[in-house]
């Protein structure tokens, strides 16, 4: 099996509700994806997938929908006075925990009919979550 793999990196904001310590308040990440696609043979110029495909089609999705957003869950509190305020948001039905934002970004790439074998989502330098294909 072949692995290829994209790091993209975009600044995102969350908090978690009816979570005890600190990402109940509102803050932000400086997040890194790492997209991980695999294949069984390589196509004809010899690659899983070309970096610049994968770049072009899910980094532009996440410049476009959750770069420098506040990513909340759709019934979170502060929707509403954000809204009013103009803020950038994407909404989401589930807390919006780095393993939901890895799940997320994995749903979106098997959309694009990529082979995705796994998501990473660093929160931090030292932090990350994962959601992977079973």
């Amino acid at each position: 099996m072949y692995h290829v793999s994209r790091q993209i990196d975009f600044c995102y904001g969350h908090r978690l509700l009816e979570y005890d310590g600190m990402c109940k308040h509102l803050h932000g990440h400086n997040g890194r994806a790492v997209i991980s696609i695999a294949a069984e043979q390589l196509d004809s110029l010899g690659m899983v997938m070309d970096f610049s495909e994968i770049k072009k089609v899910v980094s532009t999705w996440i410049d476009e929908e959750l770069d420098h957003k506040m990513i909340l869950h759709k019934d979170d509190p502060v929707v509403p006075m954000l809204q009013e305020l103009g803020e950038p948001m994407f909404l989401i039905d589930r807390n919006p925990t780095a393993e939901t934002i890895a799940k997320l970004i994995f749903d979106f790439s098997v959309a694009q009919g990529y082979p995705v074998t796994r998501v990473d989502l660093w929160e931090t330098r030292r932090c990350y979550a994962s959601y992977t294909a079973e």
